[in-house]
């Protein structure tokens, strides 16, 4: 891997691998993107380097980073896409305070703490374990009769 020198800022590249989030949008989602040009979605993803693009110490090149959606989940009420806006806004601030904004979108002070009211109200590790197990008993009652 090529070493970057302090100054040196690679761009980013969003790979085309994007299964992750049309595996996250509903049917109605997808639907309303379709047929409504300019619809919004709010998302939470996850971002995974896949490959990079070096540079030669005497090339004028920009380093390069692909990045590709490797985890996206999006949300699907008002409440949840309106916590989801709140933490991007927390985080914002943060970047301003801290001195790290630039010139690329908004971005809070303790994100998580926005998204406590809506995510009170999700299923946990354990439900979510718990329904799967329920599913898989009926499954299996069912294949028995």
């Amino acid at each position: 891997m090529p070493k970057l020198s302090p100054s040196d800022v690679p761009e980013v590249k969003l790979d085309s691998g994007a299964a992750a989030i049309e595996a996250s949008l509903t049917r109605d989602l997808r639907r309303g993107l379709f047929e409504k040009p300019g619809t919004t979605v709010v998302a939470i993803v996850e971002l995974t380097a896949k490959t990079y693009t070096g540079h030669a110490e005497d090339e004028d090149k920009v380093p390069q980073v692909k990045v590709r959606v490797t985890g996206c989940e999006v949300a699907r009420t008002d409440e949840d896409a309106a916590a989801l806006l709140e933490a991007k806004r927390a985080m914002w601030r943060d970047r301003q305070i801290e001195g790290t904004l630039d010139e690329i979108g908004e971005g809070p002070r303790r994100p998580d703490v926005h998204l406590f009211d809506v995510t009170a109200t999700k299923p946990t590790e354990d439900e979510l374990r718990e329904h799967r197990r329920k599913v898989e008993d009926q499954r299996r009652s069912e294949y028995v009769r």
